[in-house]
């Protein structure tokens, strides 16, 4: 199937679905899906458009066609292979849950992706990567080589052409340039509603507080530590009787939920940002 996915966002005015779908016409395209969203606030329109053509077109003869429709509207505006799995690097310390669901969910096809590999700081998980063949990168970071170290990681994107870095429970605090090297192309997953519970031993702290209702934030990274643009959140009640060992269970059948579904999102092409928040097409 020759199908694609068109993303844009602009400032709102007259005519811009009008000339969008004066292009695909001219294309002989045909629409599979479209979701579109006006801020109020922001005065930004955003689209998202699944479509097909009768002959497969070079991404980048796409691009270049719409590109007198994107300048007109002042678009920022990507199209891109609705067939092509997007590459990942998984980064990950030593808790696994978010790892091995990512793993299992992309070996199995339930996850439309490549792993191109797994880097560690620990070498806890390199048996887990390589059951699924997976390469992995044991790459140790101190205070001393953080730099190099997060280098040989911007490496491997390159040689990998990875399209995204995700943070799967990866217990280091990038640093600010590796934040800028992939804006927009990292997303972390925060062991609860942001921004609280900060730090070490998030569910511990939770059950000393006597929560009620746990939860999950994936967001994209950005150089203010856990402040980048959240994509998906999930919760789940708890109760006084349950231990810090319960919601810490709880609370990693979250987190690989949470996940697993801002990795999908992301690599189906249904977030836009808007500002400090995202736009998210279901």
């Amino acid at each position: 199937m020759n199908d694609y996915i068109l993303t844009l966002s602009c400032p709102d005015r007259i005519g811009i679905v009008h000339n969008v779908t004066g292009w695909l016409l001219g294309l002989h395209g045909n629409i599979i899906d479209a979701q579109q969203f006006g801020d109020l606030e922001t005065e930004r329109f955003f689209l998202r458009v699944h479509f097909a053509l009768p002959i497969a077109t070079p991404v980048d003869e796409l691009q270049a066609s719409f590109a007198s429709v994107a300048h007109k509207f002042d678009m920022d505006a990507q199209i891109n292979d609705a067939q092509r799995k997007a590459r990942l690097l998984l980064l990950v310390s030593r808790q696994g849950h978010c790892l091995n669901d990512l793993l299992f969910r992309a070996n199995s096809g339930e996850l439309p992706v490549a792993v191109a590999g797994v880097v560690s700081n620990h070498a806890d998980f390199k048996g887990m990567a390589e059951s699924y063949g997976i390469p992995f990168h044991l790459l140790p970071v101190s205070a001393e080589n953080r730099a190099e170290q997060e280098q040989q990681i911007l490496d491997l994107v390159a040689s990998e052409s990875v399209d995204v870095v995700v943070l799967a429970r990866y217990m280091q605090i990038l640093s600010d340039n590796m934040c800028r090297a992939l804006s927009g192309r990292a997303i972390n997953i925060h062991h609860s509603f942001l921004p609280s519970f900060k730090g070490a031993k998030p569910y511990h702290q939770a059950h000393a507080r006597g929560v009620k209702i746990i939860g999950a934030t994936a967001h994209y990274v950005t150089a203010a530590l856990d402040e980048g643009p959240i994509i998906e959140q999930d919760i789940e009640r708890v109760h006084h009787a349950m231990s810090s060992a319960d919601l810490t269970r709880v609370g990693s059948t979250i987190e690989s939920r949470v996940l697993s579904r801002a990795v999908r999102w992301h690599v189906e092409h249904r977030i836009l940002l808007n500002g400090q928040r995202t736009v998210v097409f279901r």
